[in-house]
C-alpha cells in the first residue's frame, strides 16, 4: 500500500471540525457508572476461555513540574516520597487483577505512561516490575512490545540502562519544541543535549524503537521556528515521530489557563506548520501511519500497516491486536473482552477502593453487536486506510450496503470531495483524505448524532 499524503488546504479547511480520536469505539463519552467493578470482574473471568495474551498499562501520574499545555491526568509535586504509597496500592491492584486472569496468558505488550513514569526511583522501577512479574507472565525473550514514555529531564543514561534491564525495548521521548521562547511559554525547559543523551543511551542499550513527540500550535511557534526544531530532531534519526495538534481547552484543563492565547499561532499558521512538517518528513523518508504518527518504512508500525496487522488502542498505534488490555493506577483505561473500563481518577478515591479490597473500576461500557461491528470498521479505516467489505460481511454476517444505508450516502459525498474511493468491494482512503481520517471514521459513529455536548479536539 502507499503510505503518503496529499496536503489539500481547501479540503482541510472544509473538514476541520471537532471529532473523536478513536482510541476506542465507543469513545469514553459513552462510559457510564452502571458498568461496575463487578461487571468488569465477570467479563474478565470470561476472557480466560479465549487464551488471548495480555497487554498491561500502568499510569504513573506524578510530575516534578507542570507543562502548561498538558491535558493528562497528573499530580504535580516535588515530593518523591509520594510514589511509595502509590506503588504499594499498585501492588495490591496487581494482586486483585492477577487473580482474575489465567497465569498462562503471556503479557505480550506492556506500557508505562503518565505523568512522568521516570519520576519514580530506579529501585521503585525494579519494585514495580517485580510485583508485575509476581502476578502475570512477563516475557523474558525480548519478543514483547514493552514501552515507556520518557521525559529526558527525568532520565539519565543509568535510568535507560535500568529500564532496558527490566525488559523495556521501546521508548518515546517528549520534546514538543526546542525553541527557548516556546519552552518558556509552556513551562517546559529542556535542552537538546538532555534529549540527545537519552536517545543515544537508548540506542547503546539496544532499544528496538525510539519515538519523539512534538506538538504544533503552541505559543510563539511559527512555520520557521517549528522547522528549526524539526531539523534538529531529524539529526537524531528517530524511528518514529508523533506530531500532535495542541488543543487549547482552558475551561477543561486548568494548566492551560496560564498560556497566553494571543501568543498562539493562527489557524492558518498551524496549517502551514503541519504542511511543512509533513513535506519535510516525507522528504526525509518517513511514511505517514495516521493520526499524527510518522515512521521509517522499516519500522514495525509501518510494516504492520502494510501487512494489515496494525492496531490502535489507548496508547496509540500498536502491533498487538489480539490482547486484552488491563489498566492499572488512577484514570487508566482497559479493554477486556468486548468492554471498556476506567479506574477512579483521584489518588484519594483510588487508595480508598484498593484499601477496601475493591477493584478501582468506576465506569465503563459493554459493547453491543452494533458497537463491535462499527469498531471493526473504524479500526480498519484508521489503521490501514482501507476496508475490504466482503471481510466485514463475512465476519458479522451482514449485507454491508444495506446495513450502512445511511453511511453509504455519506461515503458518496466523501468520494465526490476526493477523500475516498469506494465501491461494493472496498473503501480506500486516498492520500488527500488521510489527514482527515477522523472525519471519515465519524461517518460510522452511531453516537455522534445523539451527542448534546461535544468535548473533542479539532481534527487538524
Amino acid at each position: 500500500m502507499q503510505q503518503n499524503l496529499i496536503f489539500d488546504l481547501d479540503l482541510i479547511r472544509r473538514y476541520d471540525k471537532a471529532g473523536p480520536r478513536y482510541t476506542s469505539y465507543p469513545t469514553a463519552v459513552q462510559f457510564h457508572e452502571g458498568f461496575t467493578a463487578d461487571t468488569y470482574r465477570e467479563h474478565a473471568l470470561a476472557t480466560n476461555a479465549s487464551g488471548r495474551p495480555l497487554s498491561l498499562y500502568f499510569h504513573i501520574p506524578f510530575c516534578d513540574t507542570v507543562c502548561f499545555y498538558c491535558a493528562c491526568n497528573k499530580v504535580a509535586t516535588k515530593d518523591r516520597s509520594k510514589a511509595a504509597p502509590y506503588l504499594q496500592h499498585l501492588g495490591k491492584e496487581l494482586a486483585m487483577q492477577g487473580a482474575l486472569f489465567d497465569r498462562s496468558r503471556p503479557v505480550t505488550q506492556l506500557h508505562w505512561g503518565g505523568g512522568t513514569p521516570t519520576f519514580i526511583s530506579h529501585d521503585e522501577m525494579r519494585q514495580l516490575m517485580a510485583m508485575t512479574a509476581e502476578h502475570f507472565q512477563l516475557l523474558s525473550d525480548d519478543s514483547g512490545e514493552y514501552s515507556i514514555e520518557i521525559d529526558p529531564r527525568e532520565a539519565s543514561a543509568e535510568t535507560i540502562q535500568v529500564l532496558r534491564e527490566l525488559g523495556f525495548n521501546r521508548l518515546s521521548l517528549g520534546v514538543q519544541d526546542f525553541e527557548a521562547s516556546v519552552q518558556q511559554a509552556v513551562n517546559r525547559i529542556q535542552t537538546e543535549q538532555e534529549t540527545f543523551a537519552v536517545l543515544e543511551a537508548a540506542r547503546a542499550c539496544g532499544f528496538k524503537s525510539v519515538s519523539i513527540d512534538l506538538i504544533y500550535g503552541l505559543p510563539h511557534q511559527t512555520e520557521a521556528s517549528f522547522q528549526r526544531t524539526l531539523e534538529r530532531v531529524l539529526t537524531m534519526q528517530p524511528d518514529r515521530l508523533s506530531v500532535f495538534n495542541y488543543a487549547h481547552l482552558p475551561t477543561l484543563f486548568k494548566p492551560q489557563r496560564r498560556i497566553e492565547e494571543a501568543a498562539l499561532p493562527s489557524p492558518a499558521e498551524k496549517l502551514a506548520i503541519l504542511q511543512q512538517t509533513s513535506e519535510t518528513l516525507e522528504s526525509a523518508g518517513y511514511v505517514y501511519i495516521g493520526m499524527d504518527h510518522f515512521a521509517r518504512p522499516d519500522d514495525e508500525l509501518a510494516i504492520a500497516q502494510r501487512n494489515g496487522t496494525l492496531y490502535r488502542n489507548f496508547q496509540g498505534y500498536a502491533t498487538h491486536a489480539d490482547c486484552d488490555l488491563l489498566g492499572f493506577g488512577i484514570t487508566s483505561i482497559g479493554k477486556v473482552g468486548d468492554t471498556y473500563s476506567q479506574n477512579l481518577k483521584t489518588l484519594d478515591e483510588y487508595y480508598a477502593a484498593i484499601d477496601a479490597g475493591q477493584l478501582a473500576v468506576f465506569r465503563g461500557v459493554a459493547l453491543t453487536a452494533d458497537d463491535c461491528l462499527r469498531r471493526e470498521v473504524i479500526t480498519q479505516l484508521i489503521c490501514h486506510f482501507e476496508l475490504t467489505i466482503a471481510k466485514i460481511e463475512q465476519q458479522f454476517n451482514i449485507d454491508f450496503q444495506q446495513y450502512f444505508a445511511r453511511e453509504w450516502v455519506e461515503l458518496a459525498r466523501l468520494q465526490s470531495d476526493g477523500l475516498i474511493s469506494f465501491d461494493a468491494e472496498k473503501i480506500t482512503i486516498l492520500p488527500a483524505g488521510r489527514l482527515l481520517v477522523r472525519n471519515i471514521c465519524m461517518t460510522f459513529d452511531a453516537y455522534l448524532a445523539q451527542a448534546t455536548q461535544q468535548r473533542f479536539s479539532k481534527v487538524i
